[in-house]
């Protein structure tokens, strides 16, 4: 009862205020799930599976392999655009562009609505501020029309009801804030692993291709050694 007296005696502000803390609770639940929960990440052994076939040229079975397996990840959809590209005869400038700019795409996917969560937490704090200094121009005024004997507690009370909206923006300002601090920290690390992990695919495809070129190029066909790799890929 004590918070819903609060709550009303703050003004309209707080309910701008109570509206930036229901979206910032949708947005915490959102990007909690989506980052801690729901990110998939690779097989075990897939990029070891993926230099075997690929050194073998079969491009084909490299994308149906990512697909199958690893369909639901970033780095599995890379692959299989990689391995795609490649089965079709692109180039290298090709290869990399169209790699570069699906990557961008990926990590799009990844950040989106973090950076929200700080502007809430920014409105929020400034909606409060703006609730109290607005109750109190209006306690002030109030004050200069009552009899000196009632001044000092109208203005006790004025001043008391307008941090109300201080008090409540700050409530909503601070879990949002640790809130994005949290999630942009954990979308860095899943960016920057994607990174490296995508461009060891792109220089395993370009590699072994061009080794696979120089080989039958000379006519002495030989099997293409393949580097033994961490099974462990995403970490």
């Amino acid at each position: 009862m004590g918070i819903l007296h609060s709550f009303n005696e703050g003004g309209i502000f707080m309910y701008f205020i109570l509206g930036f803390g229901l979206f910032s609770a949708a947005f915490i639940f959102e990007r909690s799930q989506a980052l801690f929960f729901k990110m998939k990440q690779v097989p075990a052994g897939f990029r070891q599976q993926i230099l075997n076939l690929v050194s073998r040229g079969d491009f084909n079975g490299a994308h149906n392999f990512a697909i199958s397996n690893a369909g639901g990840t970033a780095l599995g959809r890379l692959t299989a655009l990689g391995c795609k590209l490649r089965a079709n005869a692109a180039g290298d400038e090709e290869l990399q562009a169209r790699m570069d700019e699906n990557l961008s795409s990926e990590i799009s996917n990844i950040d989106r609505r973090t950076g929200f969560l700080g502007m809430f937490g920014n409105v929020a704090t400034l909606l409060g501020l703006l609730g109290t200094i607005v109750g109190m121009i209006h306690s002030f005024a109030a004050v200069a029309s009552a009899s000196p004997a009632d001044r000092a507690t109208m203005l006790s009370k004025g001043i008391s009801e307008a941090m109300n909206c201080t008090a409540f923006g700050l409530i909503v300002a601070i879990p949002a804030l640790v809130a994005y601090a949290i999630f942009q920290n954990k979308t860095d690390k899943l960016v920057s692993s994607l990174t490296e992990e995508t461009t060891q695919i792109y220089h395993d495809i370009l590699f072994l291709t061009e080794s696979e070129k120089a080989i039958t190029h000379k006519g002495n066909r030989v099997p293409v050694t393949i580097p033994n790799v961490s099974p462990e890929i995403n970490q």
